[in-house]
C-alpha cells in the first residue's frame, strides 16, 4: 500500500472553498484509503506498535473526530489493513495458477507463491508489522486470530499445490508430504518477516531467498 496521501481529509473546522472543491471531487472511499495509507506509513517507523489515533490524526492534519467518521476505532483500521494484506497475498497466489491446473507445476508454484509473498512484504513493511503481531499488541484478540487465519489460508494453497505435485511424482504419501512441506515453507516465510522487522528493515525478505527456497523445495 502506497503510504503517500493526496488531498487532506475534511476536519471539523469550517470548510474553505478549496476544501469544498476537493470534497466534491473525492471518489467514494478515498478518505478511508488516505487514512489507511497514512497508518501503514506510520507503522514503518520505529516504535510503530505505539501508533495512536491521536498521532495518526496529527499526521493527517485533522481531528480524531474526522478519523472516527471513517472508522469507528483503531481496531477497525487494523482490520481493514489485514483485509488488504489477505486479498493481496491470496490474489498473488491465485495468479500462479490453481492447484492441479494444466501447465501448473505444483512444486514450482509453491516457490513462486512464497517468493511473491516476500516481495509483497518488502514493498509493504508497515503491513509486516501487522503480520508479525507487533502492531496488534494490546489490540482485540480477534485481529491476531484473523492474521493466523490468513496464514492458514496461504498454507492450505501451498499444501494443495504440493499434494498434486507429489501425486504426479508417484510418492507414497502425497498428503503427508504436502503437510510437512507447506508447514516448513510457512515457518520460513514467517521467520523472514520477523527478521525484517527486527532488523529495522535492513534484512530484506528477498535477500538470499532463491537459495533458501531451492533448499526447502529440494
Amino acid at each position: 500500500m502506497n503510504p503517500q496521501t493526496t488531498d487532506p481529509i475534511d476536519d471539523d473546522s469550517a470548510p474553505t472553498e478549496s476544501a469544498v472543491s476537493r470534497k466534491a471531487k473525492a471518489k467514494p472511499g478515498q478518505r478511508r484509503m488516505e487514512i489507511l495509507q497514512a497508518f501503514a506509513a506510520m507503522l514503518e517507523q520505529p516504535m510503530a506498535e505505539r501508533v495512536t489515533t491521536a498521532a495518526l490524526a496529527k499526521r493527517l492534519g485533522v481531528s480524531e473526530a474526522a478519523l472516527y467518521r471513517q472508522f469507528a476505532s483503531k481496531a477497525q483500521m487494523l482490520d481493514a489493513l489485514i483485509t488488504f494484506t489477505e486479498d493481496s497475498l491470496l490474489g498473488l497466489a491465485a495468479k500462479v495458477g490453481e492447484p492441479g491446473a494444466d501447465g501448473v507445476d505444483g512444486r514450482a508454484a509453491c516457490g513462486q507463491i512464497v517468493w511473491l509473498a516476500l516481495q509483497f512484504a518488502q514493498a509493504n513493511p508497515g503491513m509486516v508489522r501487522v503480520l508479525v503481531g507487533d502492531a496488534l499488541v494490546f489490540e482485540q484478540a480477534r485481529l491476531t486470530e484473523r492474521v493466523g487465519l490468513l496464514f492458514e489460508k496461504l498454507e492450505a494453497v501451498l499444501r494443495a499445490h504440493w499434494r498434486h505435485w507429489a501425486g504426479q511424482q508417484g510418492l507414497a504419501t502425497p498428503t503427508a508430504d504436502a503437510q510437512v512441506r507447506a508447514a516448513l515453507l510457512l515457518i520460513y516465510l514467517r521467520g523472514v518477516l520477523h527478521a525484517f522487522v527486527r532488523s529495522d528493515w535492513k534484512h530484506l525478505p528477498t535477500q538470499g531467498a532463491d537459495a533458501h527456497l531451492e533448499t526447502l523445495l529440494g
